[in-house]
Formats: C-alpha cells, sequence, structure tokens
C-alpha cells in the first residue's frame, strides 16, 4: 500500500464516536472530501483541527467511511492477512475447526476489524463477500491471503458479491472464483452433511449463524410434531430429525428451497418418511393448518425490515406472523422465533411477540433468549453488529 492517501477532514465535534473506536463516518460529519476522490478509495480521517483519527475506505452513501485502522496514517502493509489471522485463531478458540465441523463464519464484518468484509467457510472453499467499494477493489489480495492462512486449507475462495455491493458504487461486480475452482458442496456442521449453493442461494449459501439455535431446537424435537417455516435449506429440519421428531413438514414458497431441503434431509436420512416439503405462502400455510398439529415450530423469516424506512411495516409483519403460530399452536407447545433484520431491535422484536401473545390470549413464557453465535461477533463500539435475535416460547 505505498500509493499516496487521500485526506477527509471533519466538521467539529464530529470525532466523538470515533475517539471510541466507532467504526463508520458518517457522511454529515464530512467537512470537506479530496480532489478526484472515488468510491473504495483509502483516506486518512483528521479532525477539523488537525488531529489523526486513522484509514478507512471511502464510499457514496450515509456511511461515507469504514475505519480499517486507528491511530495511523496508512495501514499496515499486511493488515488483511494479519486480521484474517487472528479471526480464524477466534475461530479454533471457539472450538468451530473440528473433524465434525467444517463450515464457520471467519470474518464478520466490523466484528473481525474488517468492516464491509463477510467471509464464510465451506470445508476448503472460502465464499467472499465485499459490502463496500473499498472491499470490493482488494478482494483479490484478501483471496490470497485467505489461502496463507496457517492450518486453514483453503483452496478455493469465490467472490459472490453481486447483490451485496451498494447500487450506487456503479462497480458492476461478478460472481466469480478468485482463486481455485469448484471441488464439490457437501460441508459438516455438528455432524451433520448439508448441500451449499454459495454460487446461486441466498447469502453465501447457508445460513451459518443459526448453527447454535439448531443444535438447541434439536433438544426439543424428541416425540413432537415440527413445523419449520421459511425452511431455506432445511437446516432446522435435519436437526430435528436428528432429534427424533415423530414428523417435521418444511414450508418455503421458493420450488428451490424445498427442493435443497429434501435434498439435505436423503442427505442425512435416506428414505426416511417423517419429513414432507410444501411449497407454498407461509402466511397461506399457517392460515390453512388446523389447529394443534404442531408442537413445535421454527419461524425463520428473511429480514421483514431491511431498511429504517420499512421499520414500522416490518414488525406488523412480525406480529402477524407470530399471532398465528402462538394460536395455531398445541398446547404445551415450543416456538422458535427470529429476526434477522438489523434496523429491529432487541427490544422491539420482543414488544411485538409480546403483542402477539397478548392478542392470542394464551399463557407464554420465555424459556430462551436467542442470538447470532460466537463466530458472529460485534465489536463492543459498534453495537450496529448485532442483528439476529430470537425467543423461545413455552406456550400453555
Amino acid at each position: 500500500m505505498n500509493e499516496t492517501i487521500k485526506k477527509l477532514v471533519l466538521r467539529p465535534g464530529k470525532e466523538e464516536s470515533l475517539l471510541r473506536w466507532h467504526p463508520w463516518v458518517f457522511s454529515g460529519a464530512v467537512a470537506s472530501l479530496p480532489e478526484n476522490i472515488e468510491e473504495g478509495d483509502m483516506v486518512t480521517v483528521y479532525t477539523y483541527d488537525g488531529r489523526l483519527i486513522g484509514v478507512g475506505h471511502y464510499q457514496i452513501g450515509s456511511i461515507a467511511v469504514r475505519m480499517i485502522q486507528f491511530g495511523v496514517e496508512r495501514p499496515d502493509d499486511d493488515i488483511y492477512y494479519s486480521r484474517l489471522v487472528n479471526a480464524y485463531r477466534l475461530r479454533e478458540t471457539l472450538g468451530l475447526i473440528r473433524p465434525d465441523n467444517n463450515c464457520y463464519r471467519l470474518v464478520h464484518g466490523e466484528g473481525d476489524f474488517l468492516p464491509g468484509l463477510v467471509v464464510d467457510i465451506y470445508g476448503d472453499t472460502a465464499v467472499m463477500q465485499a459490502h463496500s467499494p473499498g472491499m470490493h477493489f482488494e478482494r483479490n489480495n484478501i483471496a490470497e491471503a485467505l489461502t496463507r492462512i496457517p492450518e486453514a486449507k483453503i483452496r478455493n475462495v469465490y467472490y459472490k458479491s453481486e447483490t451485496t455491493l451498494p447500487y450506487k458504487a456503479r462497480l458492476d461486480p461478478h460472481n466469480e472464483y478468485i482463486i481455485g475452482a469448484f471441488d464439490g458442496n457437501i460441508a459438516l456442521e455438528n455432524g451433520l452433511q448439508f448441500n451449499i449453493d454459495w454460487m446461486k442461494g441466498q447469502k453465501t449459501g447457508f445460513f451459518v449463524d443459526q448453527r447454535e439455535n439448531r443444535a438447541l431446537l434439536e433438544k426439543y424435537a424428541k416425540n413432537r410434531n415440527v413445523l419449520n417455516m421459511f425452511c431455506y435449506t432445511g437446516g432446522f429440519s435435519v436437526y430435528a430429525m436428528r432429534g427424533g421428531a415423530l414428523s417435521v413438514d418444511s414450508v418455503d414458497s421458493s420450488a428451490k428451497a424445498a427442493a435443497l431441503t429434501d435434498a439435505n434431509i436423503e442427505l442425512n436420512f435416506p428414505g426416511d418418511d417423517r419429513h414432507t416439503t410444501h411449497a407454498v405462502d407461509a402466511f397461506k400455510y399457517l392460515n390453512d393448518m388446523p389447529d394443534g398439529k404442531y408442537d413445535l415450530i421454527i419461524l425463520d423469516p428473511p429480514a421483514f425490515a431491511k431498511h429504517r424506512s420499512a421499520l414500522k411495516n416490518g414488525l406488523i409483519g412480525y406480529r402477524k406472523l407470530n399471532t398465528k403460530a402462538i394460536e395455531k399452536i398445541r398446547p404445551g407447545g415450543v416456538l422458535f422465533t427470529f429476526s434477522c433484520s438489523q434496523v429491529v431491535s432487541r427490544e422491539a422484536f420482543r414488544l411485538a411477540v409480546f403483542s402477539a401473545a397478548a392478542k392470542t390470549g394464551r399463557k407464554v413464557r420465555i424459556l430462551h433468549q436467542l442470538t447470532q453465535p460466537a463466530d458472529h461477533p460485534f465489536d463492543i463500539a459498534h453495537p450496529e453488529g448485532e442483528y439476529l435475535k430470537g425467543l423461545v416460547l413455552y406456550i400453555e
């Protein structure tokens, strides 16, 4: 990184959050931009009175800079490699790298001090997503650094950022293998096998963030009739099957998701007739199903509110969904309910579920309050990194 780094100056008094190491510079905090600055450029950030803050990637939008390193005028020469190694060591500490588990999140953006970057590992393949132009331009350097991590044995790096980069950036990214090629897509999670469709599937191909919550559900599944709504790849369904469920119904509006769920069930439980998929609308299925058919229900919908402007309608959606599930579940049933909307706070989600419970008139108790797993850490200075929240409810 020997190129000249441009200088960005903050408005007076706009440095307070940065001095607490919050990694974002908002556009309203910027007093002046360098001439000829372009998206993805590395910039050095200074206060209005000339104090050095650090360096980061510039982008157009409400977040103007994502800080890469504080207290320096230019980043360390091998900063991506050193932070990737630190991230890998943390996952080792968490006990995630084992013979029976080879899929996990290696980089969770700001939570691993690499803002704008996500990397999920599936066996010897790393699936990388850039959420900022700066990380997009660094993709080849990051891919090469991934293959140098000791003991990680990453042979393939698939870049998947066509839908994650800011549309205003006009970068025209292409999903492609930067290093290596396709050599199989079956990964292990807690001893269970999953087909991972990182090329055409949602996110990086699998929702790694629900690993611990799936394991918890397995403990509740024995001798229960299970409904897995918004099943996607059937992760919760596979765990419920191993947990001894009497029956498992998986529901998703996508026929492709239903087929992938079937493939994952067959991979782990060939010929087992306890499982059925339904490619139908979730709300229609809930409305049409008879009362008391299920005594274990999972509600893991896509984000109902992806932006703050959609928050009100998103909370209405969560209330409607949970109301219907609480109304329909058998007495003594257990409901796992989630929100992955970052703009929906833990308190707002909980209130939506409480409102749903109150509307049904049923007695509801909280058994567990859930969040994202430890390989999705969030920086204590960046509470926005907490996005997944869930409740396990006992319904009388």
